[in-house]
């Protein structure tokens, strides 16, 4: 049996992974010249790092990545609304860079064909990718991997509808020293800004600062000005001058992407091409790799290409909704509350998640992963 994908992000790798470990043979279509992971840092759940397990890439992605004992969350006067994340589960976080290229080796490793510089315009229900220069890709499956912008859905006419959350993100990797947190990440908020200071590796630390699109001067992430962040969070002051001024942060807006359907025919959609979100939780990419490695244990337990797909898109798409929508209503807590009603906000937050259900809320994703193990079926 044998894929094509379109796209060598995270999901798309996980996915190739997964499926020759099941015995496929299966070839990855990546539009640019490299192979490279755009982002500084990642949050890897209880559910990511299983996924990881499943097709053998966790002890090398671990190795450089930092375990997370204790993330909180501050208001805009510094106290603390939340440090109980975890109900024991595991959390790390590492480079992005550093995961993809994990990704790419392990996928490698299996015998997965990753061809650089072939883009992909479309897709054929029926099995086929196809070329921007017209080639036809005919495979058993043939997913859409390929990002918020998906070619691929767009010419299946999956999409419904992709929302412009008005707000989103500036990420960046600083030089780690003793100022920055270890094995805790911090994040604070302030009025419609949030700033992450999360450690990622032994030498490096990572800071997201998110804003709403109005926010003309939290926006500006190249040039970098501190001073503008600093006002707001004087605590990290040490962290916000490492962030090079000329650096390649930039402030990308979040979308949520809804479809109709995960799949039609033979044809597919995985990660931000189905479900593209906020990344306000630390899951985005998390349930991403998991629908991948569901896929993957889907199509070895059914033996049918067809059922496979049905028994997929009804086992996992609640969760992934689930998870985006609760990424939403995160973010517009943290940036769209009334400036006058702050001290509402950090009254009304503290206590709701400290409540079991807010608990559940926040672990729901994390805490779950499709029973099975990757086989040679087919």
């Amino acid at each position: 049996m044998h894929a094509e994908i379109a796209g060598a992000g995270l999901s798309g790798l996980v996915l190739a992974s997964a499926l020759a470990r099941n015995g496929w043979t299966v070839r990855i279509h990546e539009k640019t010249g490299e192979l490279r992971e755009i982002g500084a840092g990642i949050y890897l759940w209880e559910n990511g790092l299983r996924a990881l397990e499943s097709i053998g890439a966790y002890d090398t992605v671990v190795a450089r990545a930092e375990r997370l004992d204790e993330p909180t969350l501050r208001d805009h006067h510094g106290r603390t609304l939340q440090t109980e994340w975890l109900r024991n589960k595991r959390l790390y976080t590492v480079g992005r860079r550093h995961l993809h290229r994990s990704l790419v080796d392990t996928a490698m490793s299996l015998g997965v064909d990753i061809r650089t510089e072939s883009p992909i315009a479309g897709a054929e229900s029926g099995g086929t990718l196809i070329g921007s220069d017209g080639t036809h890709y005919p495979a058993d499956l043939v997913v859409g991997a390929d990002g918020v912008y998906s070619r691929v859905r767009e010419s299946l006419g999956l999409r419904t509808k992709m929302v412009d959350l008005r707000d989103g993100g500036g990420r960046h990797l600083i030089p780690r020293t003793s100022d920055d947190p270890v094995h805790r990440a911090i994040e604070q908020w302030n009025g419609g800004r949030r700033i992450g200071v999360v450690p990622c590796s032994p030498e490096e630390t990572y800071v997201f600062l998110c804003c709403p699109a109005d926010d003309v001067a939290g926006r500006r992430q190249q040039p970098f000005d501190p001073e503008t962040w600093i006002e707001s969070f004087p605590d990290f002051r040490s962290q916000l001058e490492r962030i090079p001024t000329d650096g390649e942060g930039r402030w990308a807006p979040f979308y949520d992407v809804h479809v109709s359907d995960w799949y039609t025919g033979r044809a597919a959609l995985l990660g931000d091409a189905a479900h593209a979100m906020s990344p306000n939780l630390g899951q985005a990419a998390c349930v991403a790799m998991t629908n991948a490695v569901a896929l993957a244990l889907a199509i070895g337990q059914s033996h049918s290409i067809d059922r496979a797909l049905r028994m997929w898109e009804s086992e996992q798409r609640s969760l992934s909704d689930g998870v985006q929508a609760y990424s939403r209503i995160y973010g517009r807590v943290g940036t769209r509350w009334p400036s006058n009603l702050l001290d509402v906000r950090s009254s009304v937050v503290r206590r709701f998640l400290s409540t079991r259900s807010a608990q559940g809320a926040i672990n729901f994703a994390a805490e779950q992963f499709p029973e099975g193990e990757l086989t040679k079926t087919w």
